[in-house]
């Protein structure tokens, strides 16, 4: 029994996906996404987003897929907006940053991991008020599923991506689990992108090998952006594998399927936790679980499962992550390690 519980990371690729690639590996095709099956890819993502002009870039990282989209964003001498433990700055390594040509991250607060309307204005006050001599507005940057596991629900998405564009700043959604969320909301995901401009679209956290695509509203950007991503060393020669993969994935609704399979083994995982006195951190809304129990507990199922300790308290924090894969029997096995 596979108890890993550690990351969303850690769960294989999904069978469509893999027999996708397999059948893409018959004779020869196009270099660098100039195959058949991207042209379907980038139509079939117009169609999810409603976005007729969209143009679609496909890179085998989430942190490519990040950096690369700010970097289409922002000036070196311009700021991203972000939460305070946004993905981009707790787990990027710098790479916004460093993409951007140094365009700084400015963290903004606000509960359960989610930016307010009012947070954001008070990070935005003085940003652009030192003339020559600071930063100025950039863009705003939106994790959802954030990286406390919560949702912003659709509305305060709305209210967040009005603020940037009166600001005159272009909005970036991290939707690394972009899936989970949608799942989550029971939305489209043309409603989840909805007041963006462009969007990280994972796919390599829900059944992918290693593909993500940049889904940029606005056509036009999509030259320049061609040009950041060969420069990255993120354009892949034989590019035919990523878009199979991303086709396969889109398919059917697969990427849709595998999150709500995900949401719910991590509502069965949380609905047990709870009985067993956990403390949840956060209220898990997707499919990452934050909470304390007593180190006991966790020793009774670090022996059998895995699964990831954030600090060294006598209740320590914990984090549990479901994949698509996971069934109620690996949910149940590792409740009852815990129970002892």
């Amino acid at each position: 029994m596979n108890l890993n519980f550690a990351s969303d990371n850690t769960g294989p690729a999904a069978e469509p996906v893999m027999r996708a690639v397999i059948e893409a590996n018959a004779g020869a095709a196009m270099p660098y996404g100039a195959e058949p099956a991207m042209t379907r890819v980038r139509d079939a993502l117009r169609a999810a987003f409603a976005w007729p002009e969209a143009e679609v870039l496909l890179v085998a990282t989430g942190t490519g897929a990040n950096a690369l989209a700010l970097s289409g964003l922002v000036e070196p001498w311009e700021t991203v907006f972000c939460h305070r433990i946004a993905h981009i700055e707790e787990d990027e390594c710098g790479a916004p940053e460093f993409y951007t040509g140094g365009a700084k991250l400015t963290l903004v607060e606000g509960a359960d991991g989610k930016m307010t309307p009012e947070t954001l204005a008070a990070a935005m006050a003085p940003v652009g008020t030192k003339g020559v001599h600071g930063v100025q507005r950039g863009a705003l940057s939106v994790t959802n599923v954030t990286e406390a596991g919560t949702v912003y629900t659709l509305d305060e998405m709305a209210a967040l991506t009005a603020m940037a564009r009166e600001a005159g700043m272009p909005c970036h959604l991290d939707g690394a689990r972009f899936a989970n969320a949608c799942a989550a909301l029971g939305c489209s995901a043309a409603d989840l992108a909805s007041g963006f401009d462009v969007v990280s679209f994972g796919g390599t956290k829900n059944g992918c090998l290693a593909a993500e695509a940049i889904v940029m509203r606005d056509g036009t950007r999509a030259a320049e952006m061609a040009f950041r991503r060969k420069r990255a060393a993120q354009l892949w020669s034989k590019h035919r594998y990523l878009s199979a993969q991303m086709e396969a994935y889109l398919a059917d609704d697969l990427w849709l399927a595998n999150a709500h399979a995900a949401n719910a083994a991590c509502a069965r995982l949380a609905e047990g936790l709870r009985a067993l006195g956990a403390e949840m951190v956060w209220e898990p809304q997707a499919n990452m679980i934050f909470c304390r129990m007593d180190r006991a507990a966790h020793d009774r199922a670090l022996a059998e499962a895995q699964y990831y300790l954030m600090d060294e308290a006598e209740r320590p924090l914990c984090r549990l992550v479901c994949d698509f894969t996971k069934t109620d029997a690996e949910v149940d096995r590792l409740l009852e390690l815990l129970r002892g």
